[in-house]
């Protein structure tokens, strides 16, 4: 692991175990060893598992899925739609904002940084973790999907009543690894521009998600950033 600088929250070290000494992760960490020499990698490996650093595993109460991280210089910070303090936001996430400002009157700053939402308890997990600079894609299925379905199956197998965000096709096909019975799934489609207005624009997951919070006597998230 120190190869590739990367440090994970105690709880999900030990939740995960097993998976940091599986072939498949060994695989993926020389995989990344040699993919930092030839090429830069997003985001900075410190940030490659701020998701969990920021949410440990007993604070999770919302689960949202992204795919890859921003391929962008200083965009990735390690949490699925958010960007670092100080950078342009990107399309899906100011189509984000606008249904939340849509939804709950929210009007949000300029920050495209969501660790306040992390912090709450909003675990904000893409299924692949690092990116190759300025090639969308190309560190799937090098062994991430494995790790963070197993994330996933973690989550649904040792918590309930959780709220689980799926948008788009690629999140929502991690349904099936998700225990109906014992939690929450909102679906949509992806707030990309190219789905936005199919379903995204008036979904309001957020005030959905905190009405099912307070149902179940928990602390709505404050989505104002």
């Amino acid at each position: 692991m120190n190869k590739i600088n990367v440090a994970i929250e105690e709880s999900w070290k030990n939740l995960l175990f097993n998976e940091f000494q599986s072939d498949y992760f060994n695989k993926l960490k020389e995989f990344l060893v040699e993919e930092k020499k030839l090429y830069k990698i997003y985001p900075p490996g410190n940030k490659i598992f701020a998701a969990f650093e920021h949410t440990p595993f007993d604070d999770v109460k919302v689960v949202i899925l992204g795919q890859d991280p921003y391929h962008g210089e200083k965009q990735a910070n390690g949490l699925c739609f958010s960007v670092s303090d100080g950078i342009k936001q990107p399309p899906s996430l100011v189509n984000i904002f606008k249904e939340i400002e849509s939804d709950l009157g929210l009007k949000m700053s300029d920050s495209g940084n969501l660790e306040k939402w992390a912090k709450q308890g909003v675990l904000l997990l893409n299924a692949t973790l690092t990116v190759r600079a300025n090639q969308a894609g190309s560190h799937q299925n090098k062994g991430w999907e494995l790790f963070t379905d197993n994330v996933i199956r973690t989550l649904s197998e040792n918590k309930k009543e959780l709220v689980f965000i799926l948008w788009g096709s690629y999140a929502q096909a991690k349904a099936k690894i998700i225990d109906v019975s014992k939690h929450h799934i909102l679906k949509s489609v992806h707030p990309s521009p190219l789905s936005v207005y199919r379903g995204f624009f008036g979904c309001k997951h957020f005030s959905k998600t905190n009405e099912i919070l307070k149902s179940l006597g928990k602390e709505p998230i404050n989505w104002q950033l």
